[in-house]
């Protein structure tokens, strides 16, 4: 699924099922919350934190897809499409940083 059909899923889905979209600060607590469990998944999986069984059956693609799910929310009540804004921003990245990671030679 493209970027603007995920966005034109999350939109009905809560028509038929989340009554209306939250407000933009809730959306943005929601996010954070999101990205807090991802987070807490990569430091006990990845990291130097120990994994507790509560953790052990968490799946961080479900949690990347609450984070994605709840950002086309906020694109979706902000008016923003966000295939046209990634777009935007991977041809910045590319004029920006085109040589900037092959000459850090911490990367080596």
């Amino acid at each position: 699924m493209d970027i603007k059909n995920a966005q034109c899923a999350v939109d009905k889905w809560i028509k038929e099922h989340g009554v209306r979209y939250f407000d933009p600060l809730t959306n943005m607590a929601l996010l954070t919350e999101e990205v807090g469990e991802v987070a807490r998944i990569i430091a006990r999986r990845y990291g130097q934190q120990s994994e507790k069984e509560s953790d052990a059956g968490q799946d961080l693609g479900e949690e990347l897809a609450d984070v994605i799910f709840v950002t086309m929310c906020i694109a979706n009540t902000a008016g923003i499409d966000l295939s046209t804004a990634f777009e935007r921003k991977m041809e910045i990245k590319t004029a920006r940083d085109h040589d900037r990671h092959h000459n850090n030679p911490k990367l080596y």
